[in-house]
Formats: C-alpha cells, structure tokens, sequence
C-alpha cells in the first residue's frame, strides 16, 4: 500500500494546478444557506458526497457572503479592540494570511451541564482546529479534542454495551459515572486540475442526501481514508479507500483486526433537478484465517470495474460487498425528494416467494426536504423513512480464527450505515428557522426494531439486528423452512421514540460556536422490559462542526 500511494503522489504532481479549497464541516445545522443553493434548480450540484468542498461552489455561491450575513457591526474604538471583537463573534480567533497560504486557529469546546433526572450530566470538551491552504495546490485541516463526560443513564449504557462513547471511540472510565477520551481528525488535500481532487484524512464520510445514510454515514468513529474525486461535466465520480477497525477481536500482537473498506460514487446529474447515484463497495479483512497481515487485494485498487465482478473473478472470496443506489429530485425551487435502495444479498427466487428468507438483505429509504419551505426565509422541513432488513450489513466469519463481524458493513463497534443496526423501521421528522443569529430546531425520532432475545425462553437469539452477529446463527422460526421466516420486527419488538428541541444563539459563524439550551424526551419500550421515559435537559456552549447521534 506505501509503494501504491507513492506512486499515486507523483502521478498527481504531473497535472497543472488550481486553486485548493477546504472543506465544509458535515454539520451544516448554522449554514442552511449554503444547503439551500445546493439543493437549488438553478444550476448542477452533486449533493449526495460529503463533506462538499468549497471548489463544488464556485460560480454559485460566495461562502464569505454567508458569514456577512450573520456579521455583527463592530464599531470600537482603536484598531486592537476591533479585531478583537471580530476574532469572538465573526471571524476566525486567528487568522494569518499572506501572498500564497492562509492559515487559521479556533477554538472547538463543548461546555455543558444538565439532568436526565436520575444524574447531573455534563460534558467539558477542550480542542482546537488549525486549517489553511499553502499556494494554489494544498490545503490541510485539523483538530484535536480532550473529553471528560456523564452522560445521562442510556448513553452510559450504551458505552458499557459497545465498549466506545457513540461516534467518538473508545473511552476510559472516569471518576464514578464518568468518561475520559480523547478525539481527533486531520485531512490533507491535493487539487491538481479542477476536475480532480485527492484527499489522505483520518475523519468520516457521508453518502447520501438524507439525515440517515443506508451505505456510508457519519455514525462511527473517524477512521483513515484516501479519496480521489472526479468532476467533470455532469458526473461526479469517487474512489474512497479506509482502513476500518474491530473492537472485537485481538490479535496475537496485541492490536486488534483491521479490515479494508473499498467504495465507488458514481453521481450523474441527469438535470439540474435529477441525481443518479451509484454505490458499490467491498469489506475486506486485513489479515488471513491465522491472523497473519493480509494486504489489500489489488483487484480492488482498480476505480472502473464494479467491486461485485472483481470479488466473483477472485474466486471464493470471503469478501462482503454491497451495492446501492442514491435518487434525488428537485421540486420547485429547494424542495427535493430523495431514497436510497441498498442490496447487501439477495435470491430473486426467495425474495419473490416473500418468506423472510435470510439472505435477502435490503434497506429501503425515502424522503422529502424543503428550504425556505412555504415562502418563509430560513425555514427548513423534512420528513424520511427508513427501512433495514434483518442481517443486513452483517457477514460470516471465514476460516479458523476470524472473528465474529469481521467483514460486517461496521467500524469500531458501530455501524457503518443506520445507528441502530438493522431489523428495523424508523420515521425523522426535523424542522429548522433561524432569524438573524437565532435558531429553533425540532427533531423527532419514531421507530421499532427486533433486538436479538428471545422473549418467550428468555435467552439471547440471533434475529439480525446487531450487524456484528454471524448471519449463519439466525435463530430457526417455528414453522418455517430453515432461514425462513425472517420478516421485520422479528425478534424482541423495541420501541424508540426521541424528541429534541434545541434553542441557540449563534456567537461566532466562522466556526459554529453557540450558546445553547437543550430539551429531549426519550421513550423506550422492550418486551418483557420496565418502559422508560426520560427527560433530559442540558445548557452550554459548544462549537458545533461535527454531528453526533444520540437519538436511539
């Protein structure tokens, strides 16, 4: 893999330059402007790969202008106040720029205290991010974040349960309730051409034009990654190799197992309304069966062919891979309705006989979003649908030594695709307005999935929900064929149900830093289990770039 990413540098130094530019973070929550030129009529965008980057808005949208609109007038006295007061509520805290590089320092806290009725909670996050562009070619980001937390009593539950704080890694206990962990991301970026860019991070991706992805979202922790993307005409066309990790398994040298995620994006905007997507990917572990390295296959190094008819050509490949498509249409001016289909496996046979066959591995999305819905500036509607078959993202081990989930669609214990798994259904309703530098934002989470316990024996059972199961232990269903009988909701019946209003105040929109309260209402019910109902309440002040899902 050194000598290929070698040779892929001093192919790229070849081609003539343009300007680079940075990317945007994945929370765009305090920029719906620039969501709502995206998803425009007016002009061609490829909305579905993120995070967007500022070249993609070249000709239609001056970012600098959306931070002018929020900007407070500063009118002190003496040239150091001035700047200081901009450095806090407009601009970026440092700032340095000369002829050819621009540099920039900020602040990226997370200050707050709150009650889920049983504890106080807090979370007490201190970091910073450094991003700028040297000459017309580079362009480089990081950030760094040191996190001590009590989370209320379910999100503590989950870190004992999946051994990591969600979409953020692996956390040491601190104190009695408390979590101790520490966070980073970094990327460096090449623009040789303005067709073509090339991206070596450690940070997280998004396929999709919904608040839930079925192939790619940002729900697990960051992870390493080389992009390469294409931009030419209508299509837009990307190559996304990760090196992915397992919690779950240690090896002989005391690192645990790694496995090797392959990805390729093929967008075509068919209109300036209508996105055609097309997803393939392949899983593949890094080492063999006795735990020996095992490096990437370079069959998947190829960026053309479909990673299906590589892995079949390889011959008895204990690969996973998947393949999706990603649909949007834009009604009007800023309405759009998008899906998502994901084909994980499938047996046309027993998929027509609708059986619950266990093989038959799906998910299904749908959804309809609108800026400055109904004529009213700066408001935001939205309303999706989700649907995941039972073991879909789920694999089998292969050979004697592997370990459960290793080629399973997962990253440190999470989830590669939906936060719950699959085996489910879930609704998203969110609705955002902002005035000046105010913001109201209402999200509802309604849905149910079959979790793996057999109610009637009381014992744990395989029904595909948690994607780090092997899908060969399904549970046999009375009166079915063997792996038959697999429909939705089997299983331990579990509903969810989150409610979130968040009323902020945003201080400084070069970076998101807000000042906020929180309210969230979370209902969970299980068979055989005591109903919950908690209500959680939180203030503080946070630097909002990145999104975090604790909405289960």
């Amino acid at each position: 893999m050194k000598r290929y990413f070698t040779l892929f540098v001093i192919i790229l130094t070849a081609f003539l330059a343009k300007a680079q530019e940075l990317q945007l973070p994945l929370n765009n929550d305090y920029k719906m402007e620039i969501e709502a030129a995206a998803y425009s009529s007016e002009h061609v965008f490829h909305t579905a790969l993120r995070p967007w980057t500022e070249h993609q808005f070249d000709g239609i949208l001056n970012l600098d202008s959306i931070n002018n609109l929020h900007r407070l007038p500063i009118n002190r006295q003496g040239k150091f106040a001035n700047y200081i007061l901009n450095s806090l509520l407009n601009d970026d805290f440092v700032r340095v720029k000369g002829n050819g590089y621009y540099i920039a320092i900020n602040p990226f806290i997370d200050f707050e205290v709150g009650s889920d009725g049983n504890r106080t909670t807090w979370v007490n996050t201190r970091g910073a991010e450094i991003k700028g562009t040297v000459g017309s070619k580079f362009s480089f980001y990081t950030n760094i974040r040191e996190n001590q937390a009590v989370f209320p009593e379910y999100i503590d539950k989950y870190c004992d349960e999946h051994h990591v704080v969600p979409g953020q890694g692996f956390a040491n206990h601190f104190k009695t309730n408390g979590r101790d962990f520490t966070n980073a991301a970094a990327y460096v970026a090449y623009r040789p051409a303005t067709w073509l860019d090339a991206t070596l991070g450690y940070g997280k991706n998004f396929i999709g034009d919904g608040y839930r992805s079925l192939m790619m979202s940002d729900n697990a922790a960051n992870y390493p990654y080389v992009k390469v993307t294409a931009d030419f005409w209508r299509i837009q066309y990307t190559c996304l190799y990760a090196q992915l990790t397992d919690r779950n398994r240690l090896l002989a040298d005391k690192t645990y197992a790694r496995k090797w995620a392959v990805i390729h994006y093929f967008d075509i905007a068919v209109t300036k309304r209508f996105n055609i997507g097309l997803f393939d990917a392949v899983m593949a572990k890094a080492q063999d069966s006795l735990g020996n390295r095992r490096g990437l296959d370079f069959q998947y190094l190829n960026p053309i062919i479909f990673l299906r008819s590589a892995e079949y050509y390889a011959g008895g490949s204990p690969d996973n891979a998947l393949l999706g498509i990603n649909l949007s249409y834009i009604i009007g001016k800023h309405t759009t309705i998008y899906g998502q289909f994901v084909l994980d496996e499938m047996t046309v046979k027993k998929f027509l006989a609708f059986n619950g066959y266990t093989g038959n591995k799906q998910s299904y999305q749908l959804g309809v979003k609108s800026y400055d819905c109904f004529g009213v500036k700066n408001l935001f509607l939205q309303l999706e649908g989700n649907i995941v078959r039972p073991y879909t993202y789920s694999h089998t081990p292969q050979g004697t030594g592997c370990g459960v989930g290793e080629d399973n669609w997962a990253h440190y214990n999470e989830p590669l695709a939906h936060p719950w798994g699959a085996n489910l259904w879930e609704m998203v309703f969110r609705t955002q307005y902002n005035w000046r530098r105010w913001y109201f934002q209402y999200k509802l989470n309604y849905g149910q999935y079959g979790d793996d316990w057999d109610v009637e024996n009381n014992v744990w059972a395989n029904y595909g929900h948690n994607v780090y199961n092997d899908y060969n232990t399904a549970i046999q269903i009375p009166g079915y064929d063997l792996n038959d009988g697999h429909f939705l909701l089997t299983g331990r019946k579990t509903t969810v149900m989150f409610n979130d209003l968040i009323v902020s105040y945003l201080v400084n929109p070069a970076y998101n830093m807000n000042v906020f309260a929180e309210v969230s209402h979370r209902h969970f019910a299980a068979e055989g289990l005591e109903t919950q109902n908690n209500l959680i309440f939180s203030v503080g002040l946070r630097t909002s770039l990145d999104r975090k899902y604790y909405d289960f």
